[in-house]
């Protein structure tokens, strides 16, 4: 009876190599080597000393004898097995994985968020205009030279001046970029569907100002020159909750991915449907 005792005991330890930091060390030496030839040569100083250090350790960890540490394993509580079914999603052609989002909102709600955040933003130009410039044109004339280059080099009274076709110009400018911008909104807001006003009047606008403020000197390097960045955030943060807030009032409809592609392409399928239907019921 002892010996049983003595084998159930020597049974349940089992030989592990033992832990060891080392390789961490070594790990963060390495890094800071690295990071020290963009920072400062003291910080890859630390590192040589770090990776040496850890380097040393390791091996002294495993040669020239392994070390090593004894473990101790306690039987396991068995789990009662019970079968779980599984809901597989019945959306997409043939049965296969649905793509999300399953809803989005029609093009018409983006076009009309565009043009909504569009106006008041608009609005917020001529405004800025008239407070910093006296003149509700100074931002129209400059947003037109974008497109209009004997504009690049016009002075502040000219700037301020009403000319038709800068007008234009810029009437053209913003409202696509607006209807544009409108329908990345329509196409995105479905993906944010737990905080769609937070995305649209705040993530998006300071995405969309990081880009402009990267390549604005390319696009308009008079508009680079002048601009007023806090208007411009604040414009963009207006177009952004007026366009989100129109579009996430519109009624999301449902896509066709469940629809075999000849359906949804449009073309002459009678019967389609109901060999599908037939197939379904086979299942």
């Amino acid at each position: 009876m002892a010996d049983q005792n003595k084998r159930e005991n020597e049974q349940t330890l089992i030989e592990m190599p033992a832990p060891t930091a080392w390789p961490m060390i070594m790990a963060l030496g390495l890094t800071l080597c690295f990071a020290g030839l963009v920072t400062s040569m003291a910080v890859t100083a630390v590192g040589v000393v770090f990776t040496i250090a850890g380097i040393v350790g390791w091996f002294g960890e495993v040669l020239p004898v392994e070390h090593r540490e004894s473990v101790v394993v306690t039987a396991g509580l068995e789990v009662p097995r019970t079968k779980v079914a599984v809901s597989y999603l019945e959306v997409g052609e043939l049965g296969n994985r649905a793509i999300l989002p399953l809803e989005i909102y029609p093009y018409s709600a983006g076009i009309k968020g565009g043009i909504a955040g569009g106006v008041v933003m608009a609005a917020l130009a001529v405004l800025q205009g008239i407070l910093l410039h006296g003149s509700p044109w100074y931002t129209i004339n400059i947003l037109a030279a974008t497109g209009m280059a004997d504009l690049a080099n016009a002075d502040v009274a000219t700037l301020s001046s009403f000319i038709p076709s800068a007008f234009i110009v810029a009437l053209i400018i913003h409202a696509i970029a607006s209807i544009l911008i409108g329908l990345l909104y329509g196409v995105m807001l479905p993906m944010a569907p737990r905080y769609p006003a937070f995305f649209a009047a705040i993530v998006a606008p300071l995405l969309w100002t990081g880009l402009i403020w990267a390549s604005l000197s390319v696009i308009n390097p008079l508009l680079d020159e002048r601009i007023e960045w806090r208007w411009f955030i604040l414009c963009q943060i207006a177009f952004g909750a007026v366009a989100g807030y129109v579009v996430d009032r519109t009624e999301k409809v449902r896509t066709l991915q469940h629809l075999p592609f000849a359906v949804r392409s449009g073309l002459e399928s009678p019967g389609l449907m109901r060999e599908r239907t037939e197939q379904e019921n086979e299942k």
